[in-house]
């Protein structure tokens, strides 16, 4: 939310020819591997980030499997083709392969419910009689539940067992609306489908996908766990501060360190639609359902770009990419192929550098596509007669964590409307194009290059829960009234909140002259001030917080006791502010200052209101 912001606030400032300045200096297009060697080496050089994997395949084999700059900076060790990165949550596409597996055997089915499987597994559903949470859910991310907690991110598992690690997250996992109804990021959910696996098989889940993709697919040095050899070093984004090795509470959502030579294989199986060496390891078809999201309302709707079985859509410069990416601190991981076209790409950095990160992908993605054609783009069609029936308001509705939930209701209030032939879905990131394709679907229009080649964003069928529209995540309409009013209080909280270090600088120099001292309007001016400055401080602490954020904020520690207190701080501040406000003699008190005083104090309580209803108030990250 923090970059997103700051990039918002960019654009906002910064003038167009110094954007379209750096667009013309991007570099062209690699012609060949030892230029897109040097372009990679260049970026690993200006963003400080020590090294990277790479792996550019096609359906015959590969093209360039190898790895740039260092695997350990202290020792000077060079990164190669066997070096093994963390790839994060690429590593969920194997509790899906290993659940299709087992599915095919008839050993379990995607549609069964979770609880008849596993009923031991903790979770909470209104709707289970109903709605069940199933298998699917697990997989295409549609339970409903929140992510996992920090705590549960921060627990250094070393030794953990899948059953252990699920027991120590259960606060998690509750469904926030019916299962299957629309996608939220859920990294429980892949694990726990991994211990379906383990009872069914009797097998440790990791054994297992040695035993049924890892050996099978010639991934021959990857693992779940520390490797013993030719491991890299992940690194903070200046490149020279190491993280410890993280031993992830729930392995089987993202614990994988894998080489360049172990995803090349990879890859290739995916572009081979499962088939290894002349041997079918999998259905192809188990393929083609990992790429088909099936459970949430846009897709049962028909939308077929999104998120499927551990494998999602992407849409670059024209072209349809599947696969998954992945995240760990100090290490970033994407994982993508294009079975049309026989062709894909796998690359790991060393550090969170997300710029580096963006940079080194758009690097490889134009090479690999320099000499191919883009797909034809679907035939324009008029909006669908029903479109204005969708015009309004809408709020995000699918927030993958609840801690944040209250900022993006407020930053993603959206606009929806309706005109020239085309959707606009318009907030404080600004407007976004949809152009119409077929029945309630459309495809989204970029600002400039190529137009995206399917539909991604669709009108959703009404239903008892509301008005839906899906477009990247789901929003659901509020009232006009609701949405004003929202605005409306928000503008006079940022606004008031804005005004008291500004009224602040005036009576703070005032004060060293005593004619202008005035006793009985102290606390009126202070307690608004100290509530403004405990705001100031949780946002600090959140930044200083973000490099190292799973063992600062994660577990009890100084850092995340100080944000809490700040909470608590702001609450006092605000109560003392209106109590200043209403207790306050009318002797020495000047009227515009007391009506100035009430009009922040009544905005300062409105913003305790509604962090108290989120749960903001005396928050404990480590909980």
């Amino acid at each position: 939310m923090r970059m997103r912001f700051a990039a918002a606030l960019l654009v906002a400032i910064l003038p167009a020819a110094l954007f379209a300045a750096e667009k013309k200096d991007e570099p062209k297009a690699a012609q060949s591997v030892p230029e897109l060697r040097q372009q990679l080496e260049k970026i690993l050089k200006d963003s400080h980030t020590p090294g990277v994997s790479v792996a550019i395949v096609h359906k015959d084999g590969p093209e360039w499997v190898g790895a740039l700059g260092l695997a350990n900076v202290a020792s000077n060790q060079p990164a190669t083709a066997d070096t093994l990165f963390r790839i994060g949550s690429t590593s969920k596409a194997f509790a899906s392969l290993s659940i299709l597996k087992l599915a095919d055997e008839g050993k379990l089915s995607l549609d069964d419910p979770v609880r008849k499987l596993a009923p031991e597994v903790q979770f909470e559903n209104k709707w289970e009689a109903t709605d069940p949470v199933r298998v699917v859910n697990l997989l295409e991310h549609t339970t409903g539940w929140d992510d996992i907690h920090l705590r549960e991110y921060a627990k250094n598992a070393d030794g953990m067992d899948l059953k252990s690690g699920l027991a120590f997250g259960a606060s998690s996992r509750v469904s926030r609306w019916r299962p299957g109804t629309r996608m939220s990021y859920c990294n429980s959910g892949p694990a726990v489908a991994a211990y379906i696996v383990e009872k069914i098989t009797g097998q440790r889940f990791e054994d297992y996908v040695q035993q049924n993709f890892f050996g099978p697919i010639g991934m021959k040095t990857a693992t779940y766990f520390l490797p013993q050899a030719n491991a890299v070093t992940l690194y903070h984004d200046d490149g020279k501060t190491p993280y410890s090795y993280w031993h992830i509470i729930l392995r089987p959502a993202g614990a994988i360190n894998a080489s360049a030579n172990d995803m090349a294989g990879y890859v290739q199986f995916y572009l081979n639609r499962g088939m290894v060496n002349g041997t079918q390891t999998i259905p192809a078809a188990d393929i083609d359902r990992m790429e088909s999201p099936v459970s949430t309302w846009a897709a049962k709707d028909g939308l077929k770009a999104g998120y499927g079985l551990s494998n999602y859509w992407t849409f670059n410069d024209g072209f349809i990419y599947h696969g998954h990416d992945g995240g760990v601190e100090g290490g970033l991981t994407e994982m993508s192929y294009m079975p049309e076209y026989g062709v894909g790409y796998f690359y790991s950095i060393s550090s969170g550098n997300g710029e580096a990160f963006d940079k080194i992908g758009k690097a490889i993605r134009k090479y690999i596509t320099v000499k191919l054609e883009r797909p034809a783009v679907p035939a324009a069609a008029p909006l669908p007669s029903f479109a204005a029936d969708y015009a309004g308001w809408y709020e995000p509705n699918s927030p993958r964590q609840e801690m944040t939930h209250f900022v993006s209701r407020i930053m993603r209030l959206t606009r929806v409307s309706f005109a020239d032939g085309k959707m606009t879905l318009k907030s404080m990131d600004g407007p976004s194009n949809f152009a119409p394709v077929e029945g309630r679907f459309f495809r989204y229009l970029p600002k400039e290059g190529p137009v995206e080649p399917a539909a991604s964003a669709a009108l959703i069928t009404p239903n008892s829960d509301g008005v839906f529209i899906f477009a990247g995540e789901t929003f659901k309409r509020i009232p006009t009234l609701l949405a004003f009013g929202e605005i409306g209080l928000t503008g006079f909280v940022v606004l008031a909140v804005i005004s008291i270090p500004v009224y602040a600088l005036f009576w703070i120099i005032g004060g060293f002259i005593p004619r202008r001292r005035r006793p009985a309007e102290r606390a009126m001016r202070l307690c608004p001030l100290g509530a403004v400055a405990s705001l100031v401080a949780f946002v600090a602490i959140f930044i200083l917080c973000s490099s190292d954020v799973l063992t600062r904020l994660g577990t009890v520690s100084v850092w995340s006791v100080a944000l809490m207190l700040t909470t608590v701080l702001f609450a006092l501040a605000v109560l003392m502010s209106c109590w200043s406000v209403v207790a306050a003699s009318g002797e020495g008190v000047r009227r515009w200052v007391r009506w100035y005083s009430g009009i922040v104090s009544v905005a300062l309580l409105i913003a305790l209101i509604y962090l108290a209803w989120w749960g903001v108030i005396g928050v404990r990250t480590w909980a």
